[in-house]
């Protein structure tokens, strides 16, 4: 058979599961870096697939679906799932057959699911995953009286740490087979929530042998974290820590990749001869891209607490945490967790929502999402603060800047929520729907797993800035430097370019709100990424300075240009601006209209300008 035809007749598997039990992990450690991420056809939903060679030499096309707890769905996730084990999306071939997930720890919740699709008479194979928490906390389950029950092949497996995957792999030729001679048939009506849930608790408790005391640990453990008094405590110091360190922490490592750039400047400079080319490469590239990565060291300081607050199992706790606040503004804890995610990223929030069940829900988290305050605003902020926040401390130990970098970030957040409130009592009327969360199991964070994840996170900033900062940074320089200055021009040379010319224009719009023509200009690129708007002052201020200022990083330049009040109002206006245009982008594609993303765009524009104004005027009266 030829390659095209063995294409035609490969045979698809869908791995599918409840949120939460290990399901992606299994389906990234069995395919690595193979795996191809495309949308469904009609949907914003993500397809995650890859051809796995299987131990007979065969291929399959294997499918990593939305987690969900049921065929019937509450979610746009949900609906994906139900149509594609149903052989009813469209451009999806039915699976021949089912990898289901199923967490060792949770038997009675999640074999519901289990059972449910079992009805739909397909071949499947139970992943019995985190087998090891589940020996942790003392359960003993009979593997072969499960499968016995389920009549299904059962594989205990740790995905994380790829174990068990072998075994796996080698029982899915047999479902192929089984699929191949038999068309599915549906094993006669389904039975009901309330069945399927008894006969699944029957089961779990026919093969679970023992419970030990680590499950009462964790119930001792949730008994303090999820207390309503001692609870968003404890958050709100994980959360004020975290702040602290990111500048403690950080201090050293930036200053040797600021005294870096500052060496490959000088040394361009020294080696090369005095051209357009060189001036490109030591004032445009080299002081742009170098004013971003310099905080690459704070970005994986935050990634750092935020993967080892995801993966220990209390980020779960915090978006329950999050429920009783988020329904005095009309949402539900479910939107927490989106919102968590735009901390590192917009986009990926805005994605996220799609776990949302209720419509209204899911477009008022839509909305609010580039409120917080995601890691591309983080070089933003840091510079400004090292810039005109004294390094000192205060009230004890705690640094001042991390103080005020935890500030910024409380202002996103509470302005989110003022503003969710508002939108579901005007645009966005509706009830919101009762949040139910599965807990998942306490568990030490995987260092393989946090090595990858700071890994992704640090080539995802780095991509960035090889990317779309240093094309920025060309076009901006080339901007600065054309055309040149008349003959015995006595301002900076830049004042003359089409730059200076737009920089003019632009002041005057942000003027009221102390902003000069360097920064209205740096705005323009910023567009592109925030973090953008760093490196085109670091271009600007290059461009206009003598050798000596050139010789100066960022923050003392800036230092010496700007008055307090026009830092202040610079950081409020971060707080608001949606300055990312792939935001915007990805916002149009959830919503399927450019309504809400051009109502998204004015209102953030709007609070940036009105919030950046008041606080350059109240700070400049209170300072004098």
């Amino acid at each position: 058979m030829n390659s095209s035809s063995a294409a035609a007749f490969l045979s698809t598997v869908a791995v599918v599961g409840n949120p939460n039990a290990g399901k992606t992990s299994l389906f990234n450690a069995l395919t690595g870096a193979r795996q191809k991420v495309a949308n469904y056809p009609g949907v914003t939903v993500e397809r995650k697939s890859a051809r796995l060679p299987l131990p007979d030499g065969r291929e399959i096309d294997l499918v990593d679906l939305p987690g969900a707890y049921s065929l019937t769905p509450r979610s746009p996730d949900e609906e994906v799932t139900r149509r594609v084990v149903l052989g009813s999306q469209v451009g999806e071939s039915r699976p021949s057959a089912l990898v289901c997930v199923v967490d060792a720890t949770n038997l009675r919740n999640h074999l519901r699911f289990v059972l449910e699709l079992r009805q739909l008479g397909l071949p499947i194979v139970v992943a019995l995953n985190m087998i090891d928490l589940a020996a942790r906390d003392g359960i003993t389950i009979d593997i072969d009286k499960l499968s016995e029950l389920l009549d299904a092949p059962v594989i205990p497996t740790v995905a994380v740490r790829r174990r068990g995957l072998g075994d796996l792999m080698a029982a899915l030729p047999a479902l192929i087979d089984r699929a191949a001679a038999h068309q599915p048939e549906p094993m006669g009506p389904g039975a009901d929530v309330k069945t399927l849930q008894a006969e699944a608790r029957r089961i779990a408790t026919a093969v679970t042998l023992g419970v030990g005391k680590a499950r009462r640990m964790t119930q001792a453990i949730d008994a303090v974290v999820l207390h309503p008094v001692a609870g968003p405590i404890i958050l709100a110091a994980i959360m004020f820590f975290m702040f602290q360190a990111v500048f403690a922490w950080a201090e050293t490592p930036m200053t040797w990749i600021e005294d870096g750039f500052l060496w490959l400047q000088d040394a361009a400079a020294a080696h090369m001869t005095p051209s357009w080319f060189t001036s490109l490469i030591t004032h445009g590239i080299l002081a742009g891209v170098g004013s971003v990565v310099v905080f690459l060291p704070q970005i994986l300081i935050l990634f750092t607490f935020i993967i080892i607050l995801e993966q220990s199992g209390y980020m779960t706790r915090a978006a329950f945490l999050m429920d009783r606040l988020m329904a005095r503004v009309g949402l539900n804890g479910r939107a927490f967790i989106p919102l968590l995610s735009s901390f590192a990223c917009a986009i990926p929030g805005i994605m996220a929502t799609r776990s949302i069940d209720n419509p209204r829900d899911r477009l008022t988290t839509i909305l609010i999402a580039p409120l917080m305050t995601c890691s591309a605003r983080l070089p933003v902020y840091a510079v400004i603060i090292a810039a005109f926040i004294p390094d000192r401390t205060v009230m004890g130990p705690f640094g001042l800047q991390g103080f005020v970098l935890f500030v910024l970030y409380l202002v996103g957040i509470l302005s989110a929520l003022i503003i969710a409130a508002i939108l579901r009592h005007s645009l966005v009327k509706g009830a919101s729907q009762t949040f139910l969360l599965e807990m998942p199991k306490y568990q030490w964070p995987v260092l393989r797993d946090l090595v990858i994840g700071l890994y992704q996170r640090a080539m995802i900033f780095l991509k960035r800035a090889g990317t779309t900062i240093l094309v920025s940074m060309i076009i901006l320089y080339i901007l600065a430097t054309f055309p040149a200055p008349p003959p015995g021009a006595l301002l900076p040379a830049i004042d003359y370019s089409i730059v200076g010319y737009l920089s003019r224009g632009l002041e005057v719009i942000f003027a009221p709100i102390g902003f000069n023509k360097e920064i209205s200009l740096a705005l323009v690129p910023g567009m592109a990424a925030r973090e953008v708007a760093v490196g085109a002052l670091g271009t600007v201020y290059a461009l206009q300075g003598s050798e000596d200022a050139v010789a100066q990083s960022l923050v003392q330049t800036l230092r010496g240009a700007w008055e307090l009040p026009t830092a202040l109002a610079f950081l409020a206006w971060f707080v608001f601006a949606p300055q990312c245009i792939s935001t915007i982008s990805i916002t149009r594609r959830e919503t399927n209209g450019w309504k809400w993303p051009l109502f998204m765009l004015t209102y953030l524009f709007v609070l940036a300008y009105v919030f950046a104004g008041a606080t350059y005027w109240i700070s400049k009266a209170l300072l004098g």
